[in-house]
C-alpha cells in the first residue's frame, strides 16, 4: 500500500537506492530501467516498509546522500542502523530476489533478506476429503504403525508411504507420531507454547477485590477501566491452558500500580488506568486488583504442578504516571492556586466540564512546584517537572528518552540514591533503603525478590531496547541467583533446579540472533511473524515453507538461539480482527503458529477467536478485550477451540516440532518431517 508520505528517513533509504545506485550498480541499474516509477515501497505494519529487488552477484554498496566515510559491512539477515549519513557494503554471492526491510522508529534500522521461491498464494485449495498418500521413508521405516493425532486413525509404513483419510474437520492435516506413546520429553524452551493474559482482562476469581484503592468503573464503555480478572481467576483456568498445551504463562505484570487514572487516548475520551501492568507504583506488592500474595503462591505452586512455568512482564525503563488519586494519598506535587475549588473530596472522581477532556485535569496541577521533589525525585527519573531533568524524544535518545511521556528511570546512572520519597513514607511497602544503590540496583532487587520468594520461572521484558544492556545482565544475574535460592528452599516443587528464562521485546526485532541474547535474554520475540507468515500460513502451510525452513536453520545454526512468534499481541493487532473475523483463517493459524519452528506465544483468545473491543481515540485498546468465555458454549467456537488444543497437545508432546530439523518430504500433498534426536514427526496438509 502507497503512502501518500514518507518518513524522512524512508525518503533518504529510496534516494539512496533510486540516485545512488543508478550510476554505481548495473543490476540495479537494469532493474530501475524497467521501472521508471519510484519505489513502490508497502506498509505492512506501523513504521515498517519493504520493498523488493532482482539482485546479481557482486558488491551491493548502499549510500546516503550525506554519506561519509568507508562503508560499513551489512550482512544478510542483520540489523543495520540507517540515518542521512549511512554508507553500507554487501556482498552478493547468490544472484535472485531479496527483501529490503525498514523500520521507522526510534532508531531507523534497515534488514536485507533473501527470497527463496515461494509458492503462489493460488497454490493454496480446498481440501476435498479425499485419502492421502505420503512418502514418509525418510522419517519412519517399514512397518512402523503411525498415528494420526488430529483423527486417532492409525497406518503402517509400507515401500516407505502411508495412506489416511484426514478427519473431516482438520482442515486436511495429518499430524503423524509413532503409535507406541513416547516418555514424556524433556522441556524445551525452543518448542514451548507460551500463553499471554492480561491478567484483569481473563478471568475473574474474586469480584471482591474489583475495585480496590477507590477504583471505579466508567459506566460506559469500559475501554480503560479494571475489568475484573484476578491471580485466583487465573489458577481456576490452569486446566484450560493445560489442554491447550501450554506449558508456559506470561500474566501481565502484577506489581501495584497507580491508583488514580489518566486521560486516555490522543483526545482523552476514556479513563486509563493501569490495568496491564505497565504503570508501576510499588515493585515490592502485589496490585489489591491482582490479589493477595498467598493466592500467587497457589497459582505457581499448582501450574507447577501441571508442568506450566509462571513468566511476570517486567519493566525496568519506567514507573508510572502522576495521578490525582496518588497525589492526593501519597502527598506528592501540587495544585495551581485556588484549583482545590474545582476538586471533589476524593481528587480522582473529578469530572471535566462539558467543553473539556480528560486531559483537562492537568490544568489543575502546578507541575514546577517544588511538592514535586516529595514524588520518585530527580534523582530517580527524569519526568520534566520541577526541577527534574527533561527527558527527550525516544526517537532522539532510545535509551534516556521518555516513552509516552512516562516518567524514564535512570538506570544509566552511577550515582547512589536514597528511596524516593513516597516510598519512604509509603507504610505497606517492603523497601528499604540500601547504602550506595543505584536505580539500577533497586530495581533489580524488588523485581528478582518474586522470583526468590515465590518461584517466578522467567521474566517478559517489556522495551528492552530503551534501557542499556548492563541493566538486563544485571537483572538476570539476581534472577539466576534468585531462583538457586528458591529451588534450594522448595527440593519438592516439580519446577526446583529447572533455570530462569528471560524473553526481551525489542520493538521490531526478527528471529536472527544479536546482542541482546549476550546480555541475560534466552530469546526475543519475533515481530516478523505477525504480518505475512502469519496470513500465509492461515490460507495454508504450504505457503510459508521457506519461512519454516529459514526459522528451524536459525535454530539448527546454534542450539542457544531462540525467538518467540506471535500472532496477535496488545501492542500491535488482533489476527482475529485483522483477517475480518473469519473463523476459517482462526483455524489455519492454529497450525501456522504452534507447528512454528522455535517458541511461540498464544495471545489469550486467539484459540477462541476474540473480537476486538472498544477502543477510543487508541486503536491498542480494543485488542485487550475481556475473554470471550460464553462465546465457548457456541458450536463454531467449541469446534475452534477443539482444533487449537488438538494442534497444541501434539506441539507439546513432540519438541521436535520447535526445536528439530525441518525437511519437505513433498509438495503434493504437501509434507515435512521434524526430528530431534529420537522424537519424529510428520505433518502433511491436503491443501
Amino acid at each position: 500500500m502507497r503512502r501518500p508520505s514518507l518518513p524522512t528517513s524512508l525518503t533518504t533509504l529510496a534516494c539512496a537506492l533510486l540516485c545512488q545506485f543508478a550510476s554505481a550498480e548495473p543490476q540495479l541499474q537494469a532493474w530501475l530501467d524497467q521501472r521508471p516509477v519510484p519505489l513502490q515501497w508497502s506498509n505492512p505494519a506501523p513504521q515498517r516498509y519493504s520493498v523488493e529487488l532482482e539482485l546479481s552477484a557482486g558488491q551491493l554498496r548502499l549510500q546516503a546522500p550525506n554519506a561519509s566515510g568507508s562503508a560499513q559491512p551489512l550482512a544478510l539477515y542483520q540489523r543495520q542502523d540507517w540515518h542521512a549519513g549511512s554508507s553500507l557494503s554487501l556482498q552478493i554471492g547468490e544472484p535472485g530476489r531479496y527483501r529490503l526491510l525498514f523500520q521507522e522508529d526510534a532508531q531507523p534500522h534497515l534488514r536485507l533478506l533473501p527470497l527463496r521461491e515461494q509458492a503462489p498464494r493460488s497454490a493454496c485449495r480446498t481440501w476435498q476429503g479425499e485419502a492421502l498418500s505420503v512418502a514418509v521413508g525418510q522419517v519412519f521405516a517399514d512397518g512402523e504403525v503411525l498415528r494420526d493425532a488430529y483423527s486417532g486413525q492409525l497406518a503402517t509404513v509400507e515401500n516407505g508411504r502411508i495412506e489416511l483419510t484426514p478427519a473431516a474437520h482438520s482442515d486436511g492435516l495429518l499430524l503423524l507420531e509413532p503409535a507406541e506413546p513416547a516418555p514424556a520429553p524433556a522441556h524445551d524452551w525452543r518448542n514451548a507454547t507460551v500463553y499471554f493474559a492480561i491478567t484483569d482482562r481473563f478471568a475473574n476469581g474474586d469480584t471482591g477485590n474489583d475495585r480496590s484503592y477507590g477504583r471505579q468503573p466508567d459506566g460506559e464503555q469500559e475501554i480503560g477501566t479494571f475489568h475484573g480478572g484476578d491471580l485466583r481467576g487465573l489458577t481456576g483456568k490452569l486446566d484450560y491452558l493445560q489442554q491447550l498445551g501450554v506449558n508456559a504463562l506470561w500474566i501481565s505484570a502484577p506489581f501495584e500500580q497507580v491508583h488514580g487514572w489518566v486521560g486516555g487516548g490522543d483526545k482523552g475520551d476514556f479513563r486509563h488506568y493501569a490495568y496491564h501492568g505497565y504503570y508501576a507504583l510499588d515493585f515490592t506488592r502485589l496490585d489489591a486488583n491482582m490479589g493477595t500474595e498467598d493466592e500467587l503462591r497457589e497459582l505457581i505452586a499448582q501450574a507447577h504442578a501441571r508442568g506450566v512455568r509462571v513468566l511476570f512482564d517486567v519493566v525496568l525503563n519506567h514507573p508510572g504516571y502522576s495521578t490525582l488519586a496518588d497525589m492526593q494519598a501519597l502527598g506528592f506535587g501540587a495544585l495551581r492556586g485556588g484549583m482545590d475549588q474545582y476538586l471533589p473530596p476524593r481528587w480522582s472522581d473529578w469530572q471535566p466540564e462539558s467543553f473539556e477532556n480528560l486531559h483537562a485535569y492537568h490544568n489543575l496541577i502546578d507541575y514546577q512546584h517544588d511538592a514535586w521533589r516529595q514524588w520518585w525525585g530527580k534523582d530517580w527519573v527524569r519526568a520534566g517537572v520541577a526541577d527534574y531533568d527533561s527527558p527527550p524524544s525516544v526517537l532522539v535518545d532510545p535509551r534516556q528518552g521518555s516513552l509516552a511521556f512516562l516518567p524514564d528511570f535512570k538506570t544509566e546512572s552511577q550515582q547512589p540514591v536514597s528511596l524516593p520519597p513516597f516510598l519512604l513514607r509509603k507504610a505497606d511497602t517492603r523497601a528499604v533503603p540500601r547504602e550506595g544503590y543505584r536505580v539500577r540496583d533497586y530495581l533489580v532487587e524488588w523485581l528478582s525478590f518474586w522470583v526468590r520468594e515465590f518461584g517466578v520461572d522467567g521474566f517478559r521484558a517489556d522495551t528492552v531496547k530503551h534501557v542499556e544492556l548492563e541493566s538486563w545482565a544485571a537483572l538476570r544475574q539476581a534472577a539466576d541467583k534468585a531462583r538457586a535460592e528458591w529451588s534450594a528452599a522448595n527440593p519438592d516443587d516439580p519446577m526446583s533446579g529447572s533455570p530462569f528464562w528471560m524473553v526481551g521485546e525489542v520493538f521490531g526485532h526478527g528471529p536472527q540472533a544479536s546482542v541482546y541474547q549476550d546480555h541475560g535474554f534466552d530469546a526475543l520475540i519475533n515481530f516478523d511473524f505477525q504480518g505475512e507468515l502469519a496470513a500465509k500460513g492461515s490460507e495454508c502451510l504450504r505457503q510459508i515453507e521457506d519461512g519454516y525452513r529459514g526459522y528451524a536453520e536459525l535454530l539448527a545454526n546454534d542450539a542457544r538461539h531462540n525467538f518467540m512468534s506471535y500472532a496477535s499481541s496488545h501492542d500491535t493487532s488482533l489476527f482475529f480482527a485483522e483477517q475480518g473475523e473469519r473463523l476459517a483463517r482462526q483455524r489455519g493459524l492454529a497450525g501456522a503458529l504452534l507447528l512454528a519452528p522455535g517458541a511461540v506465544q498464544i495471545y489469550y483468545g486467539d484459540e477462541s477467536a476474540r473480537p476486538l473491543g472498544p477502543t477510543g481515540s487508541d486503536p491498542h485498546q480494543g485488542t485487550r478485550s475481556s475473554m470471550n468465555w460464553h462465546a465457548q458454549q457456541q458450536a463454531p467456537i467449541a469446534e475452534l477451540l477443539a482444533h487449537w488444543r488438538l494442534l497444541g497437545q501434539f506441539r507439546a508432546r513432540h519438541p521436535a516440532i520447535g526445536a528439530g530439523r525441518h525437511q519437505q518430504l513433498s509438495t503434493q500433498p504437501y509434507a515435512f518431517a521434524r526430528t530431534l534426536g529420537k522424537d519424529r514427526v510428520v505433518i502433511v496438509q491436503g491443501r
